[in-house]
């Protein structure tokens, strides 16, 4: 009878939900009322839905025809998820195309878009066009590699201790291809990239928790051991899945992604004894074979999760008994560290004022968050501000600065008070 069922619902098509965030590619501020126009892949001149964009420059989130459930949660041959193509235009702005951004079902797919001020010299418009996902397209497999890689003593610097980059510069090819470009990418939105384009957000919560740790092991293992800039390479690593990971330039992330990568990006993978974060390597499992015992696979992961496993024990399931969880020791490109406990009513200091400053210049450019002055009191005008900057990015609306919140605004207020550069 349950077979009987589950053929039942995997004929059964479902919803994904799909948000879009257009920002100003020259200050990062949102663009108001900007157009998005959603079609079809297959079917690029027929328009499912037009919508606008708000002082956030944010759509509503929009409900968008997507396969059924159980393709994402067991491996087939049938596509997963919808693609569809994306006309967003500004008064002012060039308009940018996108092909290709994938909604699941179930799952909320986010898709950023950074539009260009309009010039005198008008250059042809190359669409954005996202490939398929790396569960369902076919991509050279990792090129096996020490788990524990060697430090040079070459590079411009050597790190004594872990710590988590404000940025990634990532190579959009092979490492030897001298035509590829690079991308300067903050560190959390490049995990929650590969992340997205690696793994499916309807998997279980520590399924993908699991996933993005291995993903920021691996990335860090790069950033500590100067892995790239030690062979002479101007980059930290590359989109190639088989020297690292597949990163996509201007791909949709999930929301389900999002929050947990926002939870855990000071996170990473290590062994007893061994100071480097370890390069934590992994397969599909279906397409790819693991080319080595002690390698994670992700299908076996997902069914790891759907069978009740925490993170650590998925983690622990491929790699062995000695990998544990750290935390980094220090953070880059931040104006203040988290004080290491929560920020909630009644709470006093100069924590409290650094945060309400921050959130008092997000405001002005994020309007729809309530204006704050600071004078170090969490009292209720600051839990509305923070419960408007949760909703607006993402987070939930507790009114509380936890970790996550902590660092989101203050990845935000890098972005618009031009202290950081930001770049997709």
């Amino acid at each position: 009878m349950s077979k009987t069922i589950s053929a039942a619902a995997a004929d059964t098509p479902s919803q994904g939900l799909l948000q879009v965030n257009v920002v100003n590619i020259e200050n990062n501020f949102p663009i108001r009322n900007a157009t998005v126009s959603i079609s079809y892949t297959g079917s690029p001149d027929s328009t499912l839905e037009k919508v606008t964009t708000n002082s956030s420059g944010q759509t509503e989130q929009i409900s968008l025809s997507a396969p059924p459930l159980d393709y994402s949660l067991q491996p087939g041959d049938e596509r997963p998820y919808s693609e569809y193509n994306l006309e967003i235009s500004a008064p002012g702005f060039k308009t940018a195309y996108i092909s290709g951004t994938e909604i699941l079902p179930t799952a909320t797919a986010i898709q950023p878009v950074r539009l260009e001020p309009e010039s005198d010299t008008e250059p042809e418009e190359n669409p954005i066009v996202i490939p398929e996902h790396t569960l369902y397209g076919t991509y050279p497999p990792k090129i096996a590699e020490p788990e524990i890689q060697p430090v040079g003593e070459s590079g411009e610097i050597v790190l004594s201790r872990v710590v988590v980059p404000q940025t990634i510069v990532v190579h959009d090819g092979v490492p030897t291809d001298s035509t590829a470009q690079n991308y300067y990418v903050p560190y959390r939105d490049y995990i929650k990239n590969v992340a997205s384009s690696e793994i499916y957000a309807t998997w279980p919560q520590s399924t993908i928790t699991a996933n993005v740790l291995a993903i920021m092991s691996f990335t860090l293992n790069r950033v500590y051991t100067e892995h790239y800039r030690n062979r002479g390479y101007d980059f930290t690593i590359t989109s190639s899945t088989a020297f690292d990971h597949k990163w996509i330039y201007g791909r949709n992330i999930y929301e389900s992604i999002s929050v947990i990568v926002d939870e855990i990006f000071d996170n990473y993978l290590s062994r007893p004894e061994v100071k480097q974060p370890i390069l934590t390597q992994y397969c599909d499992g279906r397409q790819v074979q693991c080319l080595h015992r002690g390698w994670m696979t992700q299908w076996g992961s997902c069914d790891l999760g759907e069978q009740g496993y925490s993170p650590i024990e998925i983690i622990r399931n491929f790699y062995g008994d000695s990998m544990y969880i750290n935390t980094a020791e220090e953070i880059s490109g931040i104006p203040a560290s988290w004080p290491g406990y929560n920020l909630n009513l009644g709470t006093s200091g100069q924590k409290v004022r650094q945060v309400q400053e921050q959130l008092a210049a997000i405001s002005s450019v994020y309007s729809a968050i309530p204006k704050i002055i600071p004078d170090g009191i969490y009292g209720p005008a600051t839990a509305e501000a923070v419960r408007t900057f949760q909703s607006v990015f993402g987070l939930p609306q507790t009114g509380v600065i936890d970790f996550a919140t902590w660092y989101k605004i203050s990845h935000i207020y890098v972005a618009v008070s031009g202290i950081g550069e930001l770049n997709p």
